[in-house]
């Protein structure tokens, strides 16, 4: 299992990066193949069972790299220029007590503070300190049904051909005591760029996972029927689901 578990990671390792060889790899169905049969193992074995490393505050990066651009659309606009006034994160699906939670309602829960580190695909890495809400508060508020199995993450922003950007977690992962609901970063409310008014921050998995721009939190015993059934947004272009460092 260890050798399995080498293997994906090695080969993961070299499809992140750039050339004619990454790109022979990324079309190879054998590669493929095999980071696909270990995608489950490293799910049960890593990342959900073990805490990420949390840093000192000397070690946070205070100039927190921005990754992709804001959302553009006049909706997102307007929200933001009301300092998200009119803003609710919107739980539903397989709940029993489907919910918006306006942005004071957030902020007023039991709020988290982790200093833990942003690692991106594309080989970038930054230490950010990160408060918001614990992701499993907000399920133990909503109380999903016994068929949930998944927890998907709607977001406001998109490709511009109308995409909108998506994510989901398995609900053993969502309730992973670092997942959480962030609002704040380095001691300040999110801005636009970083993903305001809520994030995801999942630091057990790449930063793709960590989905902004977060508008509604739908639960659901299958993602097969979202966009085209792989469970995000990248990972409908083929990368991978679980996504565990």
């Amino acid at each position: 299992m260890k050798r399995r578990i080498f293997l994906a990671s090695s080969a993961s390792a070299i499809l992140t990066g750039c050339g004619p060889i990454a790109n022979a790899l990324n079309n190879n169905a054998t590669v493929q193949k095999v980071l696909a049969s270990a995608e489950g193992l490293n799910h049960a074995l890593i990342g959900t069972r073990g805490l990420a490393r949390e840093y000192r505050e000397s070690d946070v990066d205070r100039n927190f790299r921005v990754n992709g651009f804001a959302p553009s659309d006049s909706r997102y606009v307007t929200l933001a220029a009301s300092n998200f006034a009119g803003y609710r994160l919107l739980v539903d699906g397989a709940v029993d007590r489907r919910h918006a939670f306006p942005l004071g309602e957030l902020r007023a829960l039991p709020q988290q503070t982790q200093i833990t580190r942003h690692d991106c695909v594309e080989g970038w890495s930054a230490i950010g300190k990160w408060s918001g809400v614990r992701l499993s508060d907000i399920l133990d508020a909503v109380r999903p049904r016994n068929d949930a199995r998944y927890v998907v993450f709607h977001c406001m922003d998109n490709d511009g051909m109308g995409n909108l950007y998506y994510e989901s977690l398995d609900l053993h992962q969502a309730r992973h005591p670092q997942a959480l609901l962030a609002m704040r970063l380095n001691d300040a409310p999110l801005d636009a760029a970083h993903g305001a008014p809520v994030r995801l921050r999942v630091p057990t998995q790449l930063g793709y996972k960590s989905a902004k721009w977060v508008e509604r939190i739908e639960v659901v015993g299958s993602f097969a029927n979202i966009a085209s059934g792989r469970g995000g947004y990248w990972e409908d272009q083929g990368y991978e689901w679980y996504a565990g460092i």
